[in-house]
């Protein structure tokens, strides 16, 4: 969702883009905890079956109600304002481009000034 927000496109559209790629991601890698610590249950002791319950039943809750339903609706209704930052946790936190997205604008610029460069020298 942050990366479809950052890259232009609209808050509500940022929103379903995301859930569209990721709710599957999500699903899956649900499925394959809730299974694991489902095993748990059969165990012979009473600590670990409740272990096992718990983690299963936390990631059931966790995955399809809070990851996929609670937050993106949050984020739809909220529009624009999910995304703002106040100016002093901005200056605070630090500027990543994990998507490397400012190296890529930062080269374009400077293939397209060695583009100028070249240019003016033929003419």
């Amino acid at each position: 969702m942050r990366e479809a927000h950052i890259h232009g496109q609209p808050a509500r559209q940022s929103v379903v883009r995301g859930f569209d790629r990721a709710s599957r991601v999500v699903v899956a890698a649900a499925i394959i905890m809730v299974a694991v610590f489902s095993g748990f249950i059969f165990s012979h002791d009473i600590m670990i079956k409740q272990i096992g319950f718990a983690l299963a039943a936390g990631i059931l809750i966790d995955a399809f109600i809070v990851r996929l339903t609670l937050v993106p609706a949050l984020m739809a209704v909220f529009d624009e304002r999910a995304w703002w930052l106040p100016r002093w946790l901005d200056r605070v936190l630090p500027d990543l481009d994990i998507e490397g997205d400012k190296l890529l604008t930062m080269l374009n610029q400077q293939a397209e000034a060695t583009d100028r460069q070249n240019i003016e020298v033929r003419n």
